[in-house]
């Protein structure tokens, strides 16, 4: 067996096509591949499955990044965690960062739908796939100081406003990377989570309690402003304590005219859950209902399209700037408006939550000041 470890040897080898290979234990080796004289060739790695008696087979590269002489112990290292890659009951198929992306938004398609395959599509597109660096990686071979750069080069993105990215859209984006990365550890792909265990970490209380609230004024003001479609649009949410989301995916065959009940289908809580309108809210649905097709978006905008985030978001800045409202106010914070309305009105953390499509945790954790504060004025009147 020809010497590779030194630079010397491997310069007389012979061009061919077959590996010269040099054992590192029992049934483990690592390749030296020499194609043309006076090339640097390869490195490749070969490892005996005990199980079936097959070879199995790993190219390294070429470290062309490191100098002659640190070459043979660079393969041998990254040989070994091959080795113990598969000793752990690894995968030898070879899978990138790029490749547990696609498992996984396939994998969505396949349990949980279109909607959460679609979202993740995007965020790896916006994200993930445009890393040549990153998405490329072998998972055997991702580093935390990788992952680390990636966090805070996500993190110095702006929003699609310009404005400097909030924690939790951080925290959403990493999250998606993180499910792809831990669905190809749970199928044996990769053994170790070590790289993404901790630079992929959630940021800490990231998800803050919504602390601008518009009262009834507000609110009123700020519909009379809009221009009528998005007028509509905002009463609407006014009237429920959707996600704007929710709102704008309801289509008229979500909308039981006889029975007052709306369904929600597509929404972040997932679908079909049924809520019993009051008759002016009714009667609001039902106006917007009339001579449609059960197919048909309930809520349109002026050129008779779905409405989109991006739209909206125009629209209610332009009528939040004309009705004087809070600079940090958004159409999310119609929504916290009408939880916190519920909640002052006595409405149980439950049915709040149930309405708005989210837990009672959250409720809780968000506008749980407000029902201690009912609690302690219900304590009050037991006083005799």
């Amino acid at each position: 067996m020809s010497n590779i470890s030194k630079v010397s040897d491997r310069a007389k080898l012979k061009p061919r096509r077959e590996p010269y290979w040099a054992k590192l234990a029992k049934g483990c080796f690592v390749g030296f591949r020499k194609m043309t004289a006076g090339a640097s060739g390869t490195w490749v790695a070969r490892n005996m499955d005990e199980a079936s008696g097959k070879q199995q087979f790993k190219a390294l590269g070429d470290f062309s990044e490191l100098a002659d002489h640190q070459r043979y112990d660079a393969a041998s290292k990254a040989a070994q965690v091959w080795f113990e890659h598969l000793g752990k009951g690894g995968s030898n198929e070879a899978m990138t960062v790029a490749g547990a992306c696609k498992r996984y938004v396939q994998n969505l398609r396949d349990t949980k739908g279109d909607k959460a395959a679609d979202d993740a599509q995007g965020r790896f597109d916006r994200h993930v796939f445009g890393d040549a660096k990153l998405s490329g990686m072998e998972l055997t071979k991702l580093t935390p100081s990788l992952l680390d750069a990636w966090r805070k080069a996500l993190a110095n993105k702006p929003a699609p406003n310009g404005n400097k990215r909030s924690d939790g859209a951080v925290n959403r984006d990493m999250s998606t990377l993180r499910a792809a990365l831990n669905y190809t550890f749970k199928d044996g792909l990769t053994t170790s989570d070590f790289a993404w265990r901790s630079k992929l970490a959630p940021i800490k209380n990231a998800t803050k309690r919504r602390d601008v609230y518009l009262d009834r004024e507000q609110r009123k003001k700020l519909i009379e402003c809009a221009a009528p479609d998005m007028a509509d649009f905002l009463r609407a949410l006014c009237m429920l304590p959707l996600r704007p989301g929710a709102l704008a995916a309801l289509t008229v065959g979500n909308f039981d005219k006889r029975l007052g009940v709306l369904t929600i289908g597509k929404d972040k809580a997932g679908g079909d859950r049924k809520i019993s309108l009051p008759d002016s809210t009714t009667a609001f649905f039902a106006s917007h209902c009339k001579d449609k097709l059960p197919g048909a978006f309930i809520l349109t905008n002026s050129v008779g399209s779905p409405w989109d985030k991006d739209v909206w978001g125009y629209q209610f800045e332009k009528a939040a700037a004309l009705a004087a409202l809070p600079s940090k106010a958004s159409t999310y914070s119609i929504r916290h408006s009408t939880i916190t309305d519920l909640i002052h009105a006595g409405v149980d953390s439950l049915t709040v939550a149930q309405l708005a499509g989210t837990s009672v945790a959250m409720i809780e954790k968000h506008y749980g000041h407000l029902t201690r504060d009912h609690a302690r004025s219900a304590l009050a009147a037991l006083a005799l």
